[in-house]
């Protein structure tokens, strides 16, 4: 059979065409230390590059079926969006900052974890920093935080009676949890401390007790200037004295708690009950009053503010308030969330300061007095 010059032609052309035509997806090796590009994925999935940013970006055009290439190529290369390069192009970074003062105390872990899971649906990261109480490396972190472009920042402060001020509000939306600044009046999330000692500081007046003594911890903290304020009111609405020898106020960890309650023990006349408030002072009074071997609640009775699992381990077992942590945690966010979207909060004001009820959990280390020969 003859073939005609211009036949000839064409069949060439057509062998050319399938010569340099691509397969719908090409396989693409992924060696060990290979860092795959966003090129890559798009080879891998048979898709163009712009499908591939599409998805990465939650554009909504793409079909579920593309979408689905893209992810599967995504993870077969193990390959992971330039979030940097991403936050300079869309002018967000999907990420939040926590700092925390004292990553050691047990509150704190509950707190982040009602963030990271509030966080984790809404889409965003969370990066934790723990400033261990000094005001210089929180702002270190908070310098740090800026420089990588998070969204906004949820901040437990180290010192409250520092100026909080409009520097800060310009770099990123703020939300206060727990510690709330002097003259803050709105962006924060709290325990109702006011209400929740004077709860505490009332079962411990209904068992019978009069001789009542308060570990205070550091009253430059709003928390705990708070829970004093709570506990005064019910003693004065009690009609009963507050001998200043039952009044401690200082530090926060378990040494404080320790010499204060080996102080208190030591006393003429010794308190029938102890009020601590925060865990870190309620575990040191604790090894205080075994060590003297003063039985509990025979001779004392013990009342802690935060309540965690190993409350109920202990011999007795201990009397304490316990925060909403966890919902701290997640209203923090969600306050945050509506500042960085400007959007209202349902059902409440995110300009506000928001507290949250506690609930107390009565056990075997609280009880009435033992009568002694004198007055309670």
């Amino acid at each position: 059979m003859r073939v005609s010059v211009g036949e000839q032609g064409k069949v060439a052309k057509k062998k050319a065409i399938g010569k340099t035509r691509k397969p719908e997806r090409e396989e693409v090796p992924a060696g060990d230390n290979t860092k795959h590009t966003m090129r890559d994925v798009a080879r891998l999935a048979g898709v163009s590059i712009s499908t591939v940013s599409a998805v990465i970006n939650g554009t909504p055009k793409v079909s579920p079926v593309r979408t689905q290439r893209v992810y599967e190529a995504m993870q077969s290369l193990d390959y992971q969006p330039d979030q940097i390069a991403r936050s300079l192009k869309v002018g967000r970074s999907r990420t939040i900052g926590v700092v925390v003062p004292d990553i050691t105390n047990a509150f704190y872990p509950e707190v982040i974890r009602g963030i990271e899971e509030a966080a984790h649906k809404s889409g965003y990261g969370v990066l934790l920093c723990d400033s261990n109480e000094d005001p210089a490396r929180e702002k270190e972190h908070l310098s740090t935080l800026f420089s990588r472009r998070v969204d906004g920042v949820i901040l437990a402060c180290s010192d409250t009676s520092a100026a909080y001020d409009v520097l800060v509000a310009r770099r990123f939306p703020l939300v206060f949890v727990d510690r709330i600044p002097k003259g803050v009046r709105q962006n924060a999330v709290s325990t109702n401390n006011i209400k929740a000692a004077r709860m505490a500081t009332r079962h411990l007046i209904d068992l019978g007790h009069k001789r009542i003594a308060v570990l205070a911890g550091d009253l430059n903290f709003s928390t705990h200037a708070e829970r004093l304020e709570g506990f005064k009111r019910a003693m004065h609405q009690a009609g009963l004295d507050i001998p200043e020898a039952y009044l401690r106020s200082g530090n926060l960890q378990l040494e404080d708690g320790y010499e204060a309650g080996l102080e208190l023990l030591k006393l003429k006349h010794p308190p029938t009950a102890v009020f601590a408030s925060n865990n870190k002072l309620l575990v040191g009074l604790l090894r205080a009053v075994s060590e003297m071997h003063v039985p509990c609640p025979g001779k004392v009775s013990v009342l802690g503010f935060d309540d965690h699992v190993w409350n109920q381990h202990f011999n007795p077992r201990l009397t304490s308030v316990a925060q909403p942590t966890y919902d701290i945690g997640r209203c923090a966010f969600e306050m945050l969330l509506a500042r960085m979207e400007d959007q209202p909060l349902p059902g409440k004001q995110w300009s506000s300061i928001m507290l949250l009820d506690a609930q107390l959990k009565i056990r075997e280390s609280t009880a009435p007095p033992a009568s002694d020969g004198r007055k309670s």
